[in-house]
């Protein structure tokens, strides 16, 4: 649970009044991608907190607006008030590797992707048990995306008015993140469940893979490379940035990546694996 933090000054007091709203706004946006079994009334403290650190941290000669400091203070706090709770753990973790073996079953049989129709026969579970999992699976990984997001892929997701055009537009990103984690290659798809789902230090991963932090570190600013490369060719059918060497085994090896990104699901299919926010 979030620390307290020492009493705001008369100036500071100021700032946490004239941008209040912005708790509201970052806590609705927040709800609907969460299960709702989480008090609402625990993520307005915990974002009333990040509001107060914003206002007593924020100093104005940085030439930042307060407004955008403080939500990334706020969008912090509610992440920690989320992550204490680990309720996207073990459970959904291991739904998530169900999901992915029963998907890669179908793959290699057929040859393309599987719709969740296929996928829940391969699981040998029914459609709306599929689905749930499916809803599941999905929080999970936009929870720890917006951690993903923190580390510098912000713009991959970008916030949008919550018209349903951009809802619909954000469900088919989320969408296609699901298919460019899925696509990465075997070792850099362990660093980021490892870092970002299963929050493992970067000692014990290397350790796992038997290379050094810094490669640790390597590997995983790559697989952002990439997922923003396929995110970004996939959603505006651009092609792919030229390569200095194309003919390298590692312009062939990304080059192959952002082929089975855009052909891994199509629009349809994105939207009803990513279910629609709450109103």
């Amino acid at each position: 649970m979030p620390t307290t933090s020492p009493a705001p000054t008369a100036a500071h007091d100021e700032l946490i009044t004239t941008y209040l709203p912005l708790v509201g706004y970052a806590v609705n946006s927040m709800a609907s991608r969460i299960p709702r079994h989480v008090p609402r009334d625990d993520l307005m403290s915990a974002g009333m907190l990040g509001l107060t650190q914003a206002a007593q941290a924020y100093d104005d000669s940085t030439g930042v607006p307060f407004d955008r400091f403080a939500r990334m203070r706020i969008k912090g706090a509610l992440l920690d008030e989320l992550r204490s709770r680990d309720w996207a753990s073990r459970s959904v973790r291991r739904n998530a590797r169900r999901m992915q073996a029963a998907r890669d079953t179908v793959i290699a049989r057929e040859g393309r992707a599987p719709n969740l129709d296929e996928t829940a026969a391969e699981m040998g579970v029914g459609l709306d048990e599929a689905r749930r999992l499916v809803d599941d699976v999905h929080r999970g990984t936009v929870l720890n995306y917006e951690s993903l997001t923190v580390d510098g892929v912000d713009e991959v997701l970008p916030a949008h008015e919550s018209t349903p055009e951009h809802q619909l537009l954000d469900r088919e990103r989320q969408g296609i993140l699901l298919d460019a984690i899925a696509e990465l290659p075997e070792r850099l798809q362990v660093v980021i469940n490892a870092y970002f789902f299963e929050e493992r230090a970067m000692a014990n991963i290397a350790e796992e893979l038997g290379v050094t932090e810094s490669r640790i570190s390597q590997m995983r600013s790559e697989a952002f490379e990439m997922i923003r490369t396929a995110m970004t060719m996939t959603l505006e059918s651009t092609p792919a940035p030229e390569e200095e060497r194309p003919n390298s085994r590692a312009a062939r090896r990304r080059a192959g990546y952002y082929a089975a990104v855009a052909t891994a699901s199509t629009i349809g299919q994105r939207l009803d694996r990513v279910p629609a926010m709450a109103a």
